[in-house]
């Protein structure tokens, strides 16, 4: 496969999208980024803009003609235009396609089963139906939660409340990525495409179990008024289940399943981090993440 210069990204404006354009950049790719017609976004002088319509295929075929590969950043509302996306790459003649995974194991059947997931099972489908042809190559990039997102928001620990879940107990590990080590994974991914092709790939700056990152935070903000709760993932899936039957999607308690639930691929067992320029944070690294989240 030749080299990858050129590159299309969608969802470029979001939380993701934002850190993996100025990575790419950074990086020297020659960056074009998709936006609906009507959209009012700034972006670099040095960035392309390409007005698209999804509902418009050859809207998506211009966009996308002469480029080497699509980034997808879109968030969970946008999962299911990739696939008329990823049929306008495959068109155009797009090398690769990387759609928007960014959570756990991108492959795992368990967690593809969840409702809110499904669909992100389309999408792959669709990106191994292309390359089965011959049409073009993808690459799933798994990262767990994103570390400085889970810290500030709460997702991982409420550091501010000082307040935690120890889902089944807090033993289980998990793995989890910041979001600029993600932006490197996409970048990786670009400058690695033999290597990277037509496979899932893992990348992590932390393993750890919600105990051991409760002793971290206490380390951070003092041992005093912390409180914890041993939270049933499965109790919590299973309410999440009922509400989505009667029509209320509760989409965090499914990514909760996910991260911290038995058999979801939560923890990866290998990482691509040598390959993609992501490193792993020692104990004093990560303690340095914790404090600066806890201030």
């Amino acid at each position: 496969m030749g080299t990858i210069a050129k590159v299309a990204v969608a969802g470029a404006s979001g939380i993701v999208g934002t850190v993996v354009l100025r990575q790419l950049l950074d990086d020297g790719f020659k960056v074009t980024a998709l936006t609906r017609k009507g959209g009012n976004h700034a972006f670099p002088s040095s960035v392309t803009v390409a007005e698209i319509d999804y509902e418009s295929p050859e809207t998506l075929v211009k966009a996308l003609e002469g480029q080497d590969a699509v980034v997808s950043t879109v968030g969970f509302d946008g999962l299911e235009q990739q696939v008329p996306l990823i049929q306008a790459a495959a068109k155009a003649g797009v090398k690769r396609f990387i759609p928007s995974e960014y959570g756990g194991d991108a492959e795992n059947e368990k967690a593809l089963e969840l409702p809110i997931f499904r669909v992100k099972k389309v999408v792959s489908d669709a990106l191994k139906k292309e390359a089965a042809s011959g049409s073009l190559t993808y690459t799933l990039i798994s990262t767990g939660p994103f570390l400085d997102m889970g810290l500030q928001y709460g997702l991982l620990i409420d550091l501010k409340g000082k307040n935690i879940n120890l889902w089944d107990g807090g033993d289980r590990k998990f793995s989890s990525t910041s979001l600029e080590s993600a932006a490197k994974a996409v970048s990786g991914v670009l400058k690695h495409p033999e290597e990277t092709k037509n496979r899932n790939v893992f990348v992590r700056n932390v393993s750890i179990t919600s105990k051991e990152l409760l002793e971290k935070a206490k380390k951070a903000t003092g041992p005093e008024g912390w409180t914890s709760n041993i939270v049933s993932v499965d109790d919590v899936l299973k309410k999440a289940y009922a509400d989505f039957e009667n029509g209320k999607v509760d989409r965090f308690s499914f990514i909760k399943g996910v991260i911290w639930g038995d058999g979801f691929g939560g923890d990866f067992e290998k990482v691509d981090n040598d390959l993609l320029g992501v490193k792993e944070l020692d104990d004093a690294g990560l303690q340095a993440v914790i404090e600066s989240f806890a201030k």
